[in-house]
């Protein structure tokens, strides 16, 4: 059993990303330029924006952070949105999710410049990834296609097995694990599917993305699997300064030793999304 790293490719890929920025300014390029939207005070979304601000200055990107309370109207977020696509000097930006129930995610997404939806969820870059063109990938599909790479794992006609339906994850992840040049055998399970069980114990690859803390269990899972946990679930722990930890959807303890290769979390895909999402802004940029 292995365990992947995502931690440590993010690393490699830090100082791969800031040898090219370095370059680009060094011969009198214009320095990546990301930003970043956040409504209100949600906690798990002030860390995530606090990442990528971090993660910004650790490749050399420029950045910037908008706050608005929760009572700003879709109108008023809306008028702000079509400012940043109209700044020649922000490359491309974020709108953290969630947002106030008032304010439709949908209309939000849809009004980003898809040149500058380095999220990947405008529905132009969706459909374009979908039948393979050039396009912003989704940041977290993206990480798990990276890992797969920087880990050698083969996929190709692979029985790969995806636990979730999401927008964010499972659709698109099922789109590119189809796509010729990887050619995996893609199956989604979601909250309908009535042999979950069975059909994980004839996969070659699991990837869980339900959002059930250790979900997928060891009974569930055939020697020899490659599993990736995408699963991030806060629960609560009096231990730590936080008052909580992180969970996975797969029960790690119980499932490792069956594993070929294994993700932790935190520590393993998680830090390749916000990776992913700096490729995206590096992309823009030299656009």
């Amino acid at each position: 059993m292995q365990i992947i790293d995502g931690k440590h490719i993010a690393e490699q890929i830090i100082q791969e990303i800031a040898a090219e920025v370095s370059q680009i300014v060094d011969f009198g390029g214009k320095r990546p330029h990301l930003a970043a939207i956040i409504v209100g005070h949600d906690g798990g979304s002030e860390t995530y924006v606090a990442n990528k601000i971090k993660m910004c200055e650790s490749v050399g990107f420029k950045s910037s952070l908008f706050r608005f309370e929760s009572s700003i109207s879709e109108q008023e977020l809306l008028q702000f949105v079509e400012s940043l696509n109209n700044n020649t000097d922000i490359d491309g930006f974020i709108v953290q999710l969630p947002l106030p129930q008032h304010i439709s995610e949908h209309k939000i997404t849809e009004a980003i410049s898809p040149s500058k939806d380095v999220d990947g969820f405008h529905p132009i870059n969706v459909g374009k990834m979908l039948i393979g063109l050039p396009c912003f990938v989704s940041a977290t599909p993206s990480g798990i296609l990276e890992l797969f790479k920087r880990y050698d794992i083969n996929i190709c006609g692979k029985n790969c097995v995806i636990l979730g339906r999401s927008n964010i994850v499972g659709k698109p992840l099922a789109a590119l694990l189809m796509q010729k040049g990887v050619d995996a055998t893609v199956t989604i399970c979601h909250s309908r599917t009535p042999n979950i069980k069975e059909i994980c114990l004839h996969a070659d690859i699991i990837i869980a993305a339900i959002g059930q803390p250790e979900f997928l269990k060891a009974d569930m899972v055939p020697a020899g699997a490659v599993v990736i946990d995408v699963g991030t679930t806060r629960v609560p722990d009096t231990s730590t300064k936080s008052g909580f930890r992180l969970k996975g959807d797969v029960d790690f303890v119980n499932v490792a030793p069956l594993c070929s290769f294994i993700t932790p979390v935190p520590g393993g895909v998680g830090p390749m999304t916000i990776i992913s999402l700096m490729k995206n802004t590096l992309l823009a940029a030299k656009a």
